[in-house]
């Protein structure tokens, strides 16, 4: 094995957590989760190269791993299969004596944000992952400002989701 590929793939296993954790937040079904874990192992062995070091390899992998499930979400394919797996969301009750209680706000919390817009997933997960509003404006192309604006829009939005989801149940 070459020493650029066993360093690339040492790193994604110290980092996959993020890498899954991404999958689940864009992509509702099991399947597109792992074709989108897959589509970001690819892009970032291809950008691997280009890694010039003057970022921790964690944040020009959240980068990476961001734009590249922004890019899939937005493909004509997955739009459809997202259309059709939101008009079944309604036979995807969650029987409360069939998961835990931390199970099931974890499943509302992950399918209220199935349901922002891929920048708002993307500012959720950065403010769940602990990062300033500068790091996430830095990551996202934004002002500082527009990214505070953006984040309070995304939460508040974000809990109304997670509110109507919970009166489903």
């Amino acid at each position: 094995m070459q020493a650029l590929e066993k360093e690339f793939l040492e790193r994604i296993e110290q980092h996959k957590g993020i890498l899954f954790k991404i999958a689940r937040m864009y992509m509702s079904d099991a399947e597109d989760q792992n074709d989108l874990f897959q589509e970001i192992t690819y892009q970032l062995w291809k950008a691997y190269p280009s890694f010039e070091g003057k970022s921790a390899f964690s944040t020009w992998m959240y980068r990476v791993a961001l734009n590249t499930a922004i890019v899939f979400l937005r493909s004509e394919k997955k739009k459809e299969k997202l259309i059709q797996r939101n008009e079944t969301l309604e036979n995807l009750k969650i029987k409360n004596d069939e998961v835990s209680d931390d199970e099931h706000r974890l499943k509302i919390m992950y399918q209220a944000i199935n349901q922002l817009n891929p920048i708002d997933k993307a500012l959720i997960f950065y403010y769940l992952e602990d990062y300033s509003g500068k790091e996430m404006a830095v990551q996202l192309g934004l002002t500082e400002g527009n990214t505070r604006v953006k984040l309070n829009r995304a939460k508040n939005r974000l809990m109304e989701l997670v509110k109507a989801i919970e009166k489903e149940y």
